[in-house]
């Protein structure tokens, strides 16, 4: 079980060459938990996700780790307790997945600390949870979308950190895998007590893999809390600007929304 390190944010303003994106946002994660942050295209659920990594630096306001300003902790020392799967992640030309995933652990490392025994089983435990070990060998450029996604997801496993940020990872991956990933996670949670903030676009899924839901609209902060009082009809109107009905999962219980267009209304 991990330290349920805390990340928070207090009147954050993030913006890219003065445009605004994320206006005077406060955030507390719950640590330990799972959260997930949902809301339209261009709302700032990544760029948000970019400023609580330290990616992006503020503009105005705080990010917090554990009460200080992540901003003023040594770099290696936030990559231990923090993780992030960016939205659209690089690597270079040729690379092999088993390399790649191998970076996870370079966080790790330092002029004492060279690679162990404990290194090769972290890496190997993250490519066999994410289904990548047979493809340890083939270079990154040579897989399909949703395999390259898996092997990013495995590298952020590899880092081991306390916090983890990803940024939409279900993309490319069908629906077998989506399912996969996010079970993924929560097993994650409950074996480390890692804290868990992903960026997702499905909003049943969302209710349904989350503790704590964000719902944003227009770089501020609409509603946040349990899934099964954040997620109205009221709210899928204000944040998505649709209607909907919202009736119980019957699996889970959790909200599930049935979104109403022109040609399917409530009868």
């Amino acid at each position: 079980m991990t330290v349920a390190h805390e990340l928070a944010a207090r009147d954050l303003t993030l913006a890219y060459e003065g445009r605004v994106v994320v206006d005077g946002l406060d955030l507390q994660l719950p640590p330990g938990r799972v959260t997930a942050i949902v809301g339209p295209n261009a709302c700032g659920k990544s760029t948000l996700l970019r400023g609580l990594s330290r990616l992006l630096a503020p503009a105005s306001g705080t990010v917090l780790l554990d009460g200080t300003d992540i901003h003023t902790l040594p770099t290696k020392q936030v990559a231990t307790r923090l993780g992030l799967l960016p939205q659209t992640p690089t690597a270079p030309d040729g690379i092999t997945v088993a390399d790649l995933v191998s970076r996870g652990r370079y966080p790790h490392q330092g002029w004492f600390r060279r690679w162990t025994a404990d290194d090769d089983a972290a890496v190997a435990e993250a490519m066999t949870a994410t289904g990548v070990t047979e493809l340890g060998e083939r270079a990154i450029d040579e897989l399909s979308g949703g395999q390259r996604q898996r092997v990013w997801i495995a590298m952020a496993l590899a880092q081991q950190t306390d916090i983890l940020l990803l940024d939409e990872p279900t993309t490319f991956l069908d629906i077998s895998h989506q399912i996969d990933v996010l079970d993924l996670l929560l097993d994650l949670n409950a074996a480390r007590g890692t804290t868990v903030v992903m960026v997702l676009h499905d909003l049943n899924l969302a209710a349904r893999y989350a503790d704590h839901l964000v719902a944003m609209r227009s770089g501020e902060i609409v509603a946040a809390g349990d899934p099964s009082t954040v997620v109205t009809a009221g709210l899928v109107r204000e944040v998505f600007g649709i209607e909907s009905v919202i009736a119980d999962d019957p699996v889970t219980g959790t909200p599930l929304v049935v979104p109403l267009g022109r040609h399917h209304t409530a009868g």
